[in-house]
């Protein structure tokens, strides 16, 4: 008697796109490459309910999605966060709720509504117990982590507009360095949205080494 394994939506989407890829597939006939190997990887981006910056955010999302990462979303508040543009999108958990532990990398997002939203001991505790993996910050939550005292002897970017940043990460050990995107490490800054892909391109490059 013969038997055919049932396969998931997602197996079943990769093995369509085997003959575009190069996938070479396995012995229960999916693609096994290295976007199957990636779906094992879960990334969480922190962003907060109001104010977040939607480039930093979605433009990221779409570059982790794009290799086969998980994204996951969590915020100050469950339901719809509102970005800097009007834009929305669906928070998955709340900061409070986040068991590092879960994830494969954890950044924070920026956007003018960052610091009012993220900037507290609930996001200093998750900085503190992610150092030991990929993460980081992207535009003005970089300053969250340097309030979380993770940066010391690190080599950091971020927004600067207001020309503190230097001084901020001077205070905590940290050097400024005047990049669109820095890694120190398992540690990926970068300093906006115009640098959003190249901080989703450093985390994909990061979690494949």
């Amino acid at each position: 008697m013969s038997f055919r394994v049932k396969r998931s939506a997602t197996e079943e989407s990769l093995e369509a796109d085997n003959h575009t890829d190069g996938c070479v597939k396995g012995s229960l006939g999916y693609a096994r490459d290295d976007n199957w190997k990636n779906m094992f990887k879960k990334i969480l981006l922190i962003i907060a309910s109001e104010g977040f910056r939607q480039e930093e955010y979605f433009e990221t999302k779409k570059v982790l999605e794009s290799v086969g990462f998980v994204v996951v979303t969590a915020s100050d508040a469950m339901g719809k966060a509102v970005a800097k543009d009007g834009s929305l999108a669906s928070v998955d958990l709340l900061v409070g709720d986040v068991n590092v532990a879960d994830y494969d990398g954890i950044f924070f997002v920026g956007g003018p509504g960052a610091l009012a939203h993220l900037d507290n001991e609930k996001s200093y505790q998750i900085a503190n117990l992610s150092v030991n993996k990929p993460h980081g910050a992207i535009c003005i939550s970089p300053r969250i982590l340097a309030h979380a005292g993770i940066l010391k002897n690190k080599k950091v970017t971020g927004w600067d507009k207001d020309e503190e940043l230097a001084g901020i990460l001077d205070s905590v050990g940290a050097e400024y360095v005047k990049k669109s995107v820095v890694v120190d490490g398992n540690l990926i800054t970068a300093n906006g949205p115009e640098a959003a892909k190249e901080f989703g391109e450093a985390i994909v490059k990061l979690l494949k080494t």
